[in-house]
């Protein structure tokens, strides 16, 4: 079956038969996919980078544990909950309060926003699948997909800003592999185009090896323990209600991606769930707040193996990462612009897979309730709107758009 598939292009299913030298790689694509992302998170917050990287591996193997192992997902740091964490520290830093211990009551909100997803997961837990599928119509998930990708294209295009000519590199060599070549080197083109990036780069002379001069070769990572008191929890708490939405939409997109129904199987009560309870894991013992990785979709997408077997292989590395944090600072001297480049084709994957899903289902733009639903989540969602829930708090991008265009399909009539 394998070389079936690495010969025609055809989806990669089952890695078992594939060699453990292939399957080990396409693991380690996935963790450099997801890599910079989830490291800048404690970057900008303050949190530590090793403990970040062990509960983004050993999340990731809680939640396929939790969803039987079906959904090929990666679960890395999510920014939605920084703006509402630095709020907390500057806070607590005026009433005389360290950084650390403000973070440690900001972690203390996230594990409660965690809990919150249980709430709903208990719900639909109860409610029949097909009726929240009707919410899901392909003229909503479908523009909602296209805001995922094209949301995320000032990100791409940023990194590759940093330097256009090794994100040029890297963005040809992504393309070329992929049209290209046969056989295995087909189906790790991220990794090849890192690769090549690399290389150019250091002959080039844009490599800082001083992340990685000052680390050390093996250590436990600082874990502690999250802290709580009412004022941060409400502070932070609530950005789990736009977060849960945006959990549906990126669980839509895998679906759509590797042509599956995880809402039906294993259910978006265990999606749910898991993303609650890995959310709450990692913050109450140092890490943040997890997420489904858009960046790894892209390359489910680019790279057609939809094992979930892979994305647990990532996860073992990003363990191993958290425990050498000399191999971290290795991997973050990769330029910024080098993964720009490859991000500028993942991203678009996505939006691409949204296109895709409102033409295959045949939705019928000739009708205007469908033209106004497309319209109003394409504008909301990449427009800026927001509505704030607290004064820390907002629903915005995604989410709000999501929120509005099952509302409008409710309630146009057909």
């Amino acid at each position: 079956m394998s070389g079936k598939a690495l010969a025609t292009n055809e989806a990669i299913t089952d890695i078992s038969q594939l060699s453990k030298l292939q399957a080990t790689v396409l693991g380690l694509q996935h963790t450099f996919t997801m890599l910079g992302a989830t490291v800048l998170v404690p970057i900008i917050t303050g949190l530590d980078i090793s403990v970040t990287l062990f509960m983004a591996g050993l999340c990731t193997l809680i939640c396929h544990l939790i969803t039987k192992k079906r959904v090929p997902v990666f679960l890395g740091s999510s920014f939605a909950f920084i703006a509402p964490m630095l709020a907390v520290v500057e806070i607590l830093g005026q009433k005389g309060m360290d950084k650390a211990e403000g973070l440690a009551y900001a972690r203390g909100g996230i594990v409660i926003a965690g809990l919150v997803y249980l709430v709903l997961a208990l719900l639909m837990y109860y409610f029949d699948a097909d009726k929240v599928l009707s919410y899901f119509p392909p003229v909503v998930t479908g523009p909602i997909i296209v805001v995922i990708g094209i949301k995320l294209a000032p990100v791409a295009i940023n990194m590759a800003s940093q330097k256009w000519s090794l994100a040029a590199v890297s963005f040809l060599i992504v393309m070329i592999v992929s049209i290209f070549t046969k056989g295995f080197l087909k189906v790790i083109p991220v990794l090849v185009g890192l690769i090549g990036g690399y290389i150019v780069a250091l002959a080039t002379g844009n490599v800082d090896f001083a992340p990685m001069v000052t680390k050390a070769w093996v250590g436990i990572p600082a874990f502690s323990v999250a802290k709580f008191n009412m004022s941060s929890i409400l502070t932070v708490a609530p950005m789990a209600m736009a977060t849960m939405i945006e959990h549906v939409g990126n669980i839509l997109a895998i679906g759509a991606t590797v042509e599956d129904d995880f809402i039906k199987d294993p259910g978006l009560h265990r999606t749910l769930l898991a993303d609650g309870v890995c959310t709450s894991i990692s913050a109450m013992f140092g890490g943040p707040a997890n997420t489904t990785y858009s960046e790894n979709t892209g390359v489910l997408a680019l790279t057609r193996v939809w094992d979930s077997k892979v994305m647990r292989i990532a996860a073992a590395f990003a363990i191993v990462l958290g425990l050498v944090p000399k191999l971290a600072g290795l991997i973050s001297t990769i330029p910024t612009a080098v993964v720009g480049g490859i991000s500028i084709i993942l991203f678009g994957m996505i939006a691409s897979i949204g296109m895709r899903t409102l033409v295959e289902h045949n939705v019928d733009f000739t009708k205007p309730r469908n033209l106004i639903i497309c319209a109003i989540i394409l504008v909301l969602g990449l427009g800026g709107a927001s509505i704030a829930i607290t004064p820390t708090c907002s629903i915005e991008g995604m989410a709000l758009a999501a929120m509005v265009g099952i509302v409008l399909n409710r309630v146009l009539p057909e």
